[in-house]
């Protein structure tokens, strides 16, 4: 059964903004109404699920099912944080190192050293972007030692020598920061600085989606290539690594309507669509990474305007999805530009990670909630 707005908003007893933006989120699904298709309809269900949240104390396997998804932490970690609104790394303010250090630094950091006299560079040769990196870590998954048993000496020069290789797929060979390296590989070298400073701010953020594949892999004794392997194909979900790309798509569409930008996403949401690259379970009040590097970018107008009407229409505000897909259209970067981005970030936290979980030799292993048909007993 669908509900009028007027009367989901009695039923959740909320503002219009917050119907939105649990539309916008994929909370509650919504439809055009067919008397009036510039109204929407919403899911009774999604409705009252939404209102029975705060009623009653929840089970035990409700609680579990809400730990996975965005829920209470599920494993230690000494590495990286979200905390009063900021992320910090072992400690630092993420936003504030991003000032002054290069990925590099942060992996230094993460890792609890990098090896000495050890080159940062491997040899090159492969085929460059996502492909390249995929095709790398898959060959080296094959030949590199597990990480079982190893010393967290040895895990730490394997993972400078994954880092290397991850990079050089990634960007191309060469010497210098990474940061540099990066820009040169797409064709912007004036966009270095911003670059160093976006690479720094995604290098990691707790157990997100691709870091906990990660995790997992190595928690089997997978070698660190088999986990970054698992990690990248994880990262190009779109709802990952490539929802800047959904935003880029999100932007193009409201520039191409008619009307306002505030006209066409009203339809958009109106279509019971989500609005991509805005809104973050972990920020309440705002992503701090969107809100630090778009501080620093002079974004395209039409990035503003949609910023602009996504904040008046939802209530949220821009997520680094979008300030990932608005750093590419300020400095006319590639299409595959902000993927290539978030992979050679995010490998810093990925190995930082593994590394963490090698050394507890466990295992991680949930358990599933059966839904399937009663078993026979005979």
């Amino acid at each position: 059964m669908w509900l009028s707005a007027t009367e989901a908003l009695q039923r959740l007893n909320v503002k219009p903004q917050t119907l939105y933006a649990n539309v916008s989120r994929g909370r509650i699904h919504a439809k055009p109404d067919p008397a009036d298709p510039r109204r929407s309809l919403y899911n009774r269900d999604d409705i009252d699920r939404l209102a029975r949240r705060s009623i009653g104390r929840p089970r035990a396997d409700a609680v579990a099912a809400e730990a996975i998804s965005w829920g209470d932490p599920v494993l230690p970690s000494a590495i990286s944080t979200v905390a009063d609104g900021r992320l910090w790394y072992r400690g630092r303010d993420a936003v504030e190192l991003a000032n002054t250090v290069t990925l590099e630094d942060v992996a230094n950091l993460l890792w609890n050293g990098l090896p000495s006299a050890l080159s940062m560079s491997s040899p090159g040769g492969q085929e460059l972007g996502l492909t390249g990196a995929l095709v790398a870590m898959a060959q080296r998954a094959t030949l590199d030692r597990p990480s079982l048993g190893r010393a967290s000496g040895s895990l730490r020069v394997d993972a400078a020598r994954v880092f290397a290789a991850l990079a050089d797929a990634l960007i191309g060979a060469g010497e210098g920061p990474l940061h540099g390296r990066l820009a040169k590989r797409l064709g912007q070298p004036q966009a270095a600085d911003d670059l160093r400073y976006a690479l720094v701010l995604l290098a990691d953020h707790e157990l997100n989606a691709s870091t906990f594949a990660a995790r997992v892999a190595v928690s089997t004794g997978a070698s660190l290539s088999a986990g970054t392997l698992a990690a990248l194909a994880t990262l190009s979900g779109p709802k990952h690594g490539g929802a800047s790309s959904v935003v880029t798509a999100l932007v193009d569409d409201l520039a191409g309507a008619e009307g306002s930008i505030s006209e066409a996403l009203r339809d958009w949401l109106g279509e019971g669509r989500e609005v991509p690259g805005f809104g973050h379970r972990l920020y309440p009040n705002g992503d701090i990474r969107a809100r630090a590097l778009l501080g620093r970018v002079a974004i395209p107008a039409v990035y503003a305007e949609v910023r602009a009407a996504a904040e008046d229409l939802i209530g949220e505000g821009p997520n680094v999805d979008f300030a990932l897909a608005a750093l590419a259209a300020a400095h006319d970067l590639p299409p595959a530009a902000p993927m290539e981005i978030f992979a050679l970030a995010r490998s810093v936290g990925w190995l930082a990670h593994m590394l963490e979980q090698a050394d507890t030799g466990s295992i991680i292993r949930p358990r599933a909630r059966y839904t399937g048909p009663v078993p026979l007993v005979t």
